[in-house]
């Protein structure tokens, strides 16, 4: 195995963060030549001898049992996403990579009417958080200067992650462009957790990597958190300034798929913006 790996570098990076008071170590006060806990300290709290876990992080070993990876979760003070994704990535390393390129995804026939029946800003994402579809005014909302065909070619299909970081008018749509990113990495972190052999994923992450260095940058955060309801002050083009919560739904029908839906408060400016928008969207 080439490298740690992704389970290697998680475990790195999540030790990195933290410092020996942190966790009730003492600190002596030698010059550290690490970020964070040294490996031996983090085995000390674990519970593993330092060879073990040294080779765990070195991707040296792929047989981590669920106990170890208990108690590994636990010295590093992981929340609840974090361990899931621990877990994720500890059961990837187990497998053997599969070099199976993946068929596009479909939109399912009964996800389109669910989309028609939402009168409100709404996309289907995919694994890959591709656009499956969207509805006249989420189109409107999000990706107006886009064709509004797009999505129904697989080779066409806009990406929300890559339209965040490398598409100046979304870059310019989120008042706290910052935030949103952060948002988008920590749930790419969890893509790349529940389809470690995705190479569409994997380029994609590739591409990011090559062309924003902000993305380079949380990357290597290994941030996990997921993209569930998130408030958004958007500054439209066409109405001015907006605040949306951007609420994502599972989809029984298609587990890999979500729908992004964009709400306001009842009588707020946001309500009235999306309706002036809505009459735009009728028009064209």
């Amino acid at each position: 195995m080439d490298g740690p790996g992704p389970l290697g570098d998680f475990l790195q990076a999540r030790r990195a963060r933290l410092l020996p008071e942190d966790v009730g170590l003492r600190d002596y006060g030698s010059r550290r030549r690490v970020a964070g806990l040294r490996r031996e300290e983090l085995a000390q709290l674990a519970g593993v001898s330092v060879s073990y876990y040294a080779r765990l992080e070195q991707g040296m070993s792929r047989g981590a049992s669920a106990e170890v990876l208990d108690a590994i979760a636990r010295a590093l003070r992981l929340d609840d996403h974090e361990r899931e994704h621990l877990d994720r990535l500890a059961g990837a390393a187990r497998r053997t990579p599969r070099a199976r390129r993946p068929r596009p995804e479909k939109l399912h026939a009964e996800t389109r009417d669910l989309l028609g029946t939402v009168d409100a800003p709404a996309l289907v994402l995919g694994r890959r958080s591709d656009v499956l579809a969207w509805n006249a005014l989420g189109h409107a909302l999000l990706g107006g200067h886009l064709d509004f065909h797009a999505p129904e070619d697989p080779a066409r299909r806009p990406n929300t992650s890559r339209m965040l970081f490398l598409d100046p008018h979304c870059r310019e749509l989120y008042s706290d462009w910052k935030r949103k990113i952060r948002a988008v990495v920590g749930s790419l972190r969890i893509a790349v957790g529940r389809y470690p052999d995705d190479p569409l994923l994997a380029e994609l992450i590739g591409e990011l990597t090559m062309k924003s260095p902000e993305f380079v940058a949380l990357w290597s955060d290994h941030r996990v958190r997921p993209c569930d309801a998130e408030s958004y002050e958007l500054r439209h083009p066409v109405v001015g300034a907006v605040r949306v919560t951007q609420q994502t739904l599972s989809i029984a029908r298609s587990p890999d798929q979500s729908l992004i839906v964009c709400t306001t408060p009842a009588g707020s400016s946001g309500e009235q913006a999306l309706a002036l928008l809505r009459q735009i969207a009728n028009m064209s």
